[in-house]
């Protein structure tokens, strides 16, 4: 059936890429956001393969390459020694000889743009669809559904106070761990999973000592206390320094610890004179996914659906996998290619991705930073810096047929192959 109206509750970057994609496909959207203002707090900066692809469907993956830039790779480092002493490193593949610079490989690969710059694009681009409306300053406080109606509504209050009812085929919760949409649907504090006992602070800085070590655009350094990650994040020097700290601590307190902490583990060991300190965030650090992203015509993706730890960047691009999915989904449905029960396969398969890779994975990336004695022990008994090691060797033997790099599993899934034919 052609769908008359799909409403998204928040305007992150997976509400605006779901928004962006549904509308380029002539679905009409209604993107609801309680702000007045995109968030510029330090957040995700890294866009994997994946999410370029999602990038380029909703064309604008050539602009947000524009915008940022290619990084060269990602190491892990000891913090010890003033070398600060590169253990492994995994490069952002280069153009290959006589590769063309339009294949997936190469257009896809790993673009760098801190998350509101993408939030602005992807504004830009929802402004300009016919089909797309942007609603801040409209809070949701309440849902429901009109099952003789085939409706989904939401009740909004506005920025002047006054409150509306506002019904659509399908609302699609992409309104952050705080969901609002999530909330309603299983209480405020159903949530399943757990949360670190250790604490996350997220800061940029400018700091020129970064020029005098031979540091790659983005590092993780092993260290049972001080373990930490460096990514440069725009050309202009602005670098992202995330670090990990005892659980418990108030926002008062972790501000307090912060120079110290930066003299402990930036090079150099600057004091706070020699940096600029731009944005401090702390926050706490989750592994939690819903019991399901599907209840009757509410949906779930991204953070409102599952959360994990930032290390790796499995959180966002597993939200913008979920747009990817949903996206053919939802559209499916609209062009009569599917019935509403491949959301149902949406939500088995999402959830799947989570707890078979997402969660496993990223719980061991950021185990790996802390959980070894020192960074000697991290290259002898760690088992992915072992298998990098093996598929870097020039001498690997390969098994035939075998593929010469395997990568990750995958977070995306084709949502097409479930088309009627």
């Amino acid at each position: 059936m052609a769908l008359k109206k799909v409403i998204v509750v928040g305007a992150g970057p997976s509400g605006f890429l779901l928004t962006l994609l549904l509308s380029r496909a002539s679905i009409p959207v209604e993107l609801i956001e309680q702000t007045e203002a995109l968030d510029t707090n330090p957040r995700a900066s890294h866009y994997s393969p994946e999410s370029c692809y999602e990038f380029d469907r909703a064309g604008i993956l050539d602009e947000v390459r524009a915008a940022g830039f290619i990084p060269d790779g990602v190491s892990w480092r000891r913090l010890e020694g003033e070398d600060k002493s590169r253990l492994i490193k995994i490069t952002n593949p280069l153009l290959k000889l006589g590769e063309d610079e339009n294949s997936a490989s190469y257009r896809h690969r790993m673009v760098c743009l801190p998350l509101h710059k993408l939030g602005k694009i992807l504004e830009t681009h929802v402004k300009n669809q016919q089909a797309a409306e942007i609603k801040y300053g409209w809070e949701v406080v309440d849902i429901g559904q009109h099952e003789e109606k085939g409706k989904a509504w939401v009740r909004v209050e506005k920025a002047d106070g006054s409150t509306e009812v506002r019904e659509a085929d399908y609302v699609v919760g992409c309104d952050g761990a705080n969901s609002i949409i999530r909330r309603k649907l299983f209480g405020d504090w159903v949530y399943p999973g757990y949360t670190w006992d250790k604490q996350i602070v997220a800061t940029n800085i400018y700091y020129d000592g970064f020029k005098e070590v031979d540091f790659d655009d983005s590092q993780f350094f092993v260290h049972p206390e001080h373990w930490h990650m460096v990514a440069r994040i725009q050309l202009d020097g602005l670098y992202r320094v995330t670090y990990g700290e005892i659980g418990g601590l108030t926002y008062d307190q972790l501000k307090e610890r912060q120079p110290a902490k930066f003299q402990a583990i930036l090079p150099g060991n600057p004091t706070p004179d020699k940096y600029t300190l731009v944005n401090f965030s702390p926050y706490k650090v989750h592994q939690r996914c819903v019991d399901k992203m599907r209840v009757g015509r509410f949906l779930l993706a991204a953070d409102a659906a599952h959360l994990c730890n930032p290390f790796g960047g499995m959180g966002l691009t597993g939200g913008i996998a979920d747009v990817g999915s949903l996206y053919d989904s939802l559209r499916g449905i609209h062009s009569n290619q599917a019935d509403d029960s491949i959301l149902d396969k949406y939500d088995e398969i999402r959830r799947k991705i989570w707890h078979q890779v997402i969660d496993p994975i990223s719980t061991e990336n950021m185990q790996r930073l802390f959980q070894y004695a020192n960074a000697d022990e991290f290259v002898e008994k760690d088992p992915f810096y072992k298998l990098i090691k093996e598929m870097q060797d020039p001498d690997r033997k390969l098994e035939k047929g075998g593929p010469p790099n395997p990568g990750l599993p995958p977070l995306t899934y084709d949502m097409t192959q479930h088309y009627f034919h």
